[in-house]
């Protein structure tokens, strides 16, 4: 019998995080968490996961959610029935710097679900403690891919790299099936979101709840709404042309409603390789902590028993321009991609505040970059968030100046 896969799970109670917890527990013999963090804000959750995995170390974001989540590890033993002497409190880390300390604690996994650029710096330590990263965070990749591919340089043959999004963990299967001078282009597969079909004119009058009614997956607002502008679809692009190390020019997007076929990769032979699976987060998660292993059951496969009708459309960039603009963006580089996802962050709060039009996210964005100075390509994170600070003020500026000019 092997010994556990020891784990470290960041971000450990959101839908990432959550699902992982399921996976381990449902496979003991493989999977041991050794660390949990949060930003904080559900120290219940993080309490109660972290008695039941009897984890060593648990870290919170928030510096002042230390305390909350003392006495919530109390209130959960006893909810449990358990004595004082019934268990022992594993270490507590607080503060900004959490995530980073517990990215370098022993283990031989580290899952990276937090949400947002918080994600870079756990990101980075993890790779130059020599740690497998299962990375689910986008914005490690997307707006710090120089960063990433300075620390995996840094230590090669130790750590790795394994995606945790469905498109990617897609594209990582696929290309198993040939080496790397015979792949063509990568072909990364979207459901077209609440919106498919519709021309650009069709688009004036969106409002939030229309856009937050995803056909298929149950996401949060901000990814669910980027699913609807396409510019979720955009910085998966990015993502895969920095994992994958594939020209923007051969990485190609497919509209394919039902969400079964997660990406394919096209070789030069004229074969093209797909991976079919119901959309379930599980199958990816369970690949990137158990990579290259699969993980059995993870979640379920395709009824080969019913029949099945896929459909795949080529994207209207001219209803759905987010993602050439990513591209450009990321052929441009110099913090481009970090400058295209922090404006679009403030463009999505706007609109869904009502400041600002649903067409006007992505041509807001299209402003911002090109009204950008001429950034160093970035050398450290602080590189990263000085470039992302000018965008969302930059942004703000322009959808201020919008409200303004329709009154």
């Amino acid at each position: 019998m092997t010994t556990p896969r020891d784990l470290v799970l960041l971000g450990s109670t959101g839908s990432i995080g959550t699902q992982a917890i399921d996976i381990v527990k449902r496979n003991p013999d493989r999977f041991r968490v050794v660390a949990l963090g949060a930003g904080g804000g559900n120290v219940e959750l993080l309490a109660a996961q972290a008695l039941e995995l009897g984890v060593d170390a648990v870290g919170v974001a928030r510096a002042s959610a230390a305390q909350d989540l003392q006495l919530a590890f109390y209130a959960e033993a006893s909810k449990r029935g358990w004595a004082s002497g019934d268990f022992k409190l594993p270490k507590i880390v607080a503060g900004p710097d959490a995530m980073t300390e517990l990215a370098q604690w022993p283990c031989d996994v580290v899952l990276n679900g937090v949400v947002g650029s918080l994600g870079l710096p756990p990101t980075l330590a993890a790779l130059h403690a020599g740690r497998t990263l299962a990375l689910a965070n986008k914005e490690s990749l997307v707006a710090g891919g120089p960063l990433v591919k300075a620390a995996l340089s840094r230590h090669p043959g130790h750590s790795q790299i394994v995606p945790v999004d469905s498109e990617h963990s897609a594209l990582a299967q696929c290309l198993r099936g040939g080496a790397r001078g015979e792949v063509r282009r990568l072909v990364v597969t979207a459901s077209g979101g609440p919106f498919r079909g519709r021309r650009r004119d069709e688009l004036t009058a969106v409002t939030p709840e229309q856009a937050l009614a995803h056909p298929t997956w149950n996401m949060g607002p901000v990814v669910t709404i980027n699913s609807a502008t396409m510019v979720n679809k955009a910085l998966e692009v990015i993502e895969a042309h920095e994992l994958f190390d594939v020209p923007y020019a051969d990485i190609e997007v497919m509209v394919h409603p039902q969400s079964v076929i997660h990406s394919m990769v096209e070789f030069t032979d004229g074969s093209t390789l797909a991976q079919a699976s119901p959309p379930d987060m599980r199958l990816p998660i369970a690949l990137g902590i158990g990579w290259p292993d699969r993980v059995p059951g993870a979640a379920a496969a395709v009824d080969w028993t019913t029949a099945h009708t896929w459909e795949f459309f080529p994207l209207d960039d001219a209803a759905f321009p987010a993602v050439a603009l990513a591209k450009a963006a990321g052929e441009a580089g110099r913090c481009r991609p970090a400058i295209y996802n922090a404006a679009n962050e403030e463009c999505v709060a706007a609109f869904v505040a009502g400041r600002l039009p649903f067409l006007g996210i992505v041509d807001t964005l299209q402003r911002v970059l090109e009204d950008a100075p001429d950034f160093d390509e970035p050398g450290t994170v602080e590189d990263v968030l000085a470039a992302e600070s000018w965008a969302r003020a930059h942004a703000q500026e322009i959808i201020v100046g919008s409200v303004e000019g329709a009154r």
